[in-house]
């Protein structure tokens, strides 16, 4: 009897157990194919239950990709590129600390248009479409590449902004370093004026590029000089330091024109004859250079010490005289035009420099109140030639000469 008890009592069990467990399983089921369950095709599944939903694909989700592998060190010298999978880029904003960076969207990929700078975090902000038609955004960060002093080199340029200066003045950029890709850096230096002038560059080293038109400025131009060189690879592994904007203004034409022989100077003020002075140039040996001379830079009174042009204390030619008046340079081995009261009884007559052109006072205080940086000198008389390095000595190429020294010729 209890043996029969048993075997009646646990099927009962186990068919009351399989139940709940059936019911269990078909409840689950049901739950979890509310059109959420991709391929399910069984007798009687959700998906043939009316009013149920199909199931969806998944949506691959947008991600960038970027030109550069390495974000913490992410070169300058190359455009940054931002794209896209699993979406299409509709806008793209690149931003730092120094400003934002310009670029657009082409053929589904963002590639900047203006320079990173050196060692600066910068972010990217991507708008996108994802495939199924929802706007996502995504964002990346990094930083471009630690440059020293020694890998950058500046640009420094004369005249300075704002200054008026003569006719004859050149545009002169310097560099601390020397450029070795010319011709790129020159593609970025560009001079403009009004009334328009055509002219070229002229390099004098790889440190050392010089700007001027055909023949002298006119008269109250306006020049502006645009140098972008900012990040800009120069070579060897040297970029620009910095961009550069500088405007200036050409004042009266202001032109000197010196006689060795006849011992004059004659000063033309915008092509009329202002004044005539007699002056003493070089002597033998000291020749005053002939040729086209600009006056770099002006002095009201000037130490002027034969030591700076080789001449020892103990030889005859020894001079040390402190306070020279109305100090002109126009190269930078030591030619002035200045006063000079020691030589009044030669000026006109004979010359006893040691290549200055010394006048009287008040012939040098008229032609100081009246002269700017920039203004020219040109001097005829002598067989000693002025050269091009030897202060500003642009002038004496003639255009098609100046022009073979742009790197882009």
């Amino acid at each position: 009897m209890r043996s029969r008890a048993l075997r009646s009592t646990r099927p009962a069990h186990r068919r009351t157990t399989a139940a709940a467990a059936l019911l269990t399983l078909s409840a689950g089921l049901a739950a979890c194919s509310s059109g959420s369950t991709p391929g399910d095709d069984s007798p009687g599944g959700a998906e043939d239950a009316p009013g149920a939903s199909q199931a969806a694909d998944p949506v691959d989700p947008v991600r960038l990709t970027t030109s550069f592998p390495d974000p913490a060190a992410v070169p300058i010298d190359a455009p940054v590129t931002v794209s896209a999978t699993g979406g299409d880029l509709s806008d793209v904003r690149v931003t730092s600390a120094v400003g934002p960076v310009e670029g657009r969207v082409e053929g589904g990929t963002w590639t900047s248009t203006t320079r990173l700078e050196p060692g600066t975090d910068y972010r990217i902000a991507a708008s996108a479409t994802r495939f199924d038609g929802e706007a996502v955004e995504r964002t990346r960060s990094f930083h471009t590449v630690d440059l020293t002093l020694d890998e950058l080199t500046y640009p420094s340029v004369a005249p300075l902004d704002g200054e008026t200066v003569g006719v004859g003045m050149p545009v002169v950029v310097t560099f601390d370093l020397p450029v070795t890709d010319r011709a790129l850096f020159e593609k970025h230096m560009e001079v403009t004026s009004t009334p328009a002038q055509k002219g070229s560059w002229y390099w004098l080293s790889d440190r050392e590029a010089h700007f001027r038109p055909a023949r002298y400025w006119k008269a109250g131009t306006d020049v502006s000089v645009d140098l972008d060189l900012n990040s800009l690879p120069a070579g060897n592994g040297i970029y620009g330091q910095e961009s550069r904007r500088i405007d200036f203004n050409i004042g009266d034409s202001v032109v000197s024109r010196v006689d060795v022989r006849a011992h004059t100077m004659r000063t033309f003020i915008n092509g009329e004859l202002a004044r005539t002075m007699p002056i003493s140039a070089g002597k033998p040996g000291w020749e005053t250079r002939s040729g086209t001379k600009v006056i770099i830079e002006k002095f009201r009174r000037k130490r002027m010490n034969a030591a700076t042009i080789g001449v020892a204390e103990d030889d005859p030619e020894y001079y040390d005289l402190s306070n020279v008046p109305y100090a002109l340079r126009v190269t930078y081995s030591g030619e002035f035009l200045h006063g000079a009261p020691w030589s009044t009884g030669s000026q006109g007559s004979a010359n006893v420099s040691h290549g200055c052109v010394g006048m009287s006072l008040a012939d040098a205080r008229w032609l100081y109140d009246r002269t700017s940086r920039g203004d020219v000198v040109e001097v005829t008389g002598s067989a000693r030639q002025m050269t091009l390095e030897n202060g500003y000595g642009d002038w004496n190429l003639a255009p098609a000469a100046w022009k073979q020294g742009s790197a882009l010729s």
